[in-house]
């Protein structure tokens, strides 16, 4: 991922503090970042998601894809520089290498949650308890091809 870095060169830099908070879960702040180095963890209802450290590592891009909030907390664990996209969505469609990168970590990452769903339908196969959604979300991971929004958290959490 480092050959991300040599297309930002003349992007903006920020240094954030151990503790700072980058992008803020539920915020929408039309803005990605880029990893030059350091260190930050994903948070999602304050529940630690992921670790990133990866130079060249992207950071904010779904919400820039689909228009949404954040998504997640993102939160330096110790001095951590970033390149910032003010214009995101335009400097996607024109660094069509960095975009091509993008597509295939995003379909990793479907690729992932695929998996751990089958594997958790696989093992409650048969019982009648709330693995039986796995149906549900499998299809809908699988299935949607259009720019429909997809409304997260569950029928039971409608605030």
């Amino acid at each position: 991922m480092a050959f991300i870095l040599d297309y930002c060169k003349n992007l903006p830099s920020i240094t954030l503090d151990e503790g700072d908070i980058l992008l803020k879960q539920g915020d929408k702040s039309n803005k990605f970042y880029i990893l030059i180095d350091g260190e930050c963890e994903i948070l999602r209802d304050n529940f630690r998601i992921n670790k990133v450290s990866e130079p060249g590592s992207m950071l904010g891009e779904m919400s820039i894809l689909l228009n949404n909030p954040h998504m997640a907390t993102v939160k330096s664990i110790k001095t951590t520089n970033l390149y910032v996209v003010n214009d995101a969505a335009d400097f996607l469609k024109s660094n069509t290498d960095i975009t091509f990168h993008l597509a295939k970590t995003l379909a990793l990452r479907l690729n992932g949650v695929t998996s751990y769903l089958i594997d958790i339908k696989k093992q409650f196969e048969g019982s009648e308890d709330h693995f039986a959604m796995v149906d549900e979300v499998l299809e809908s991971l699988i299935y949607n091809q259009d720019d429909e929004q997809i409304e997260l958290g569950s029928d039971r959490d409608k605030s």
